[in-house]
C-alpha cells in the first residue's frame, strides 16, 4: 500500500504545484455553464422543459470527470518519455500497483475539479433538488472518476507519442459526451440518435447524477448504476491488461 499512496501523493503534489492546471481545468465546463446555461436557458424554458441550468449541471460535472479523467492518460507518456516510468517499472513491485497509484492519483484530481465545478455552478444559480442525495451523486462521481482514468491509462499505455494520444481522444471523447445525454433530454430526439445514446456508457453516468441531483431520470437510479460499475470494471480491467504490456 505504501508504493500506491507514494504514487498518489506524487500526482497531488504534481497538481497542486500547478496553478494553471486547476484555473484551466475548470475553464471550459464555466464556458459552457454560461454560454448554454443562459443562451439556451430562456429556450428550454420556453419549450415547458423547466429550468436548464439544473438539467445541465450534471451534464458538465460528467464532461470535466470526462476530459480531465480520460487525459489524465497523458502523464503516462511524460513519464515515459523523461524515463521516469522506466524507473518504476524496473522496480521490485508489481506493475498494478504502479498503475493503481498513478491511476487513484488522477482519479481523485478529475474528483476535486469537479466538485470545484459542482460548487460554482451554485453562484450561476444552480440549486440542489435534495441534499440527502448529493452523498449518492459523490459516489458515482468517484466510480466515473475511476472509470474514465483508467480509461485514459490503457490508451495511453497503447500509444508512443503525444499526437497519437491525442488523436485518439479527440475521437472517443467528444462522441461520448456529446452522444449522452449531456446537454439533451432523450425524450423526443430522433430514433438513430436515441440509440446511439443508449449503448453509450456516459448516458447512463450523466442520467444517475441527475437522478441525485436534480431528481430527474430516463432509466432508474438501479440501472444507472449497474451499467456504470459494469463499465468501471472493464475499464479498470483493460488498463491492467495494457499496462502490463506496455514497452519503454
Amino acid at each position: 500500500m505504501s508504493v500506491i499512496y507514494i504514487l498518489w501523493l506524487r500526482q497531488m503534489k504534481r497538481y497542486f504545484r500547478s496553478r494553471s492546471r486547476i484555473f484551466g481545468a475548470i475553464g471550459q465546463p464555466l464556458l459552457f455553464l454560461l454560454a448554454l446555461g443562459y443562451g439556451l436557458g430562456a429556450v428550454y424554458e420556453k419549450a415547458g422543459q423547466g429550468d436548464y441550468l439544473q438539467f445541465l449541471v450534471p451534464g458538465i460535472i460528467v464532461q470535466t470527470l470526462l476530459f480531465s479523467g480520460v487525459f489524465w492518460g497523458i502523464q503516462i507518456l511524460f513519464d515515459k518519455r523523461f524515463g521516469f516510468l522506466k524507473e518504476m517499472l524496473v522496480a521490485p513491485v508489481p506493475r498494478v500497483k504502479i498503475l493503481l497509484g498513478n491511476a487513484l492519483g488522477g482519479a481523485t484530481i478529475s474528483l476535486l475539479q469537479a466538485i470545484l465545478v459542482f460548487v460554482i455552478s451554485f453562484g450561476l444559480g444552480y440549486r440542489v433538488h435534495d441534499w440527502l442525495m448529493v452523498p449518492i451523486a459523490f459516489v458515482l462521481m468517484v466510480i466515473l472518476s475511476l472509470t474514465l482514468t483508467s480509461f485514459g491509462a490503457g490508451i495511453a499505455s497503447m500509444v508512443e507519442d503525444f499526437q497519437g494520444f491525442q488523436g485518439i481522444n479527440n475521437f472517443l471523447i467528444f462522441p461520448l459526451f456529446f452522444l449522452s445525454s449531456a446537454l439533451y433530454p432523450l425524450t423526443n430526439v430522433p430514433t438513430v440518435l436515441q440509440v446511439i445514446s443508449y449503448v453509450n456508457p456516459l448516458t447512463y453516468a450523466v442520467d444517475g447524477l441527475r437522478w441525485a441531483m436534480v431528481g430527474q431520470s430516463h432509466f432508474g437510479i438501479w440501472l444507472d448504476l449497474l451499467v456504470i460499475t459494469i463499465t468501471m470494471v472493464a475499464s479498470i480491467a483493460f488498463a491492467v491488461n495494457r499496462f502490463n504490456r506496455i514497452q519503454v
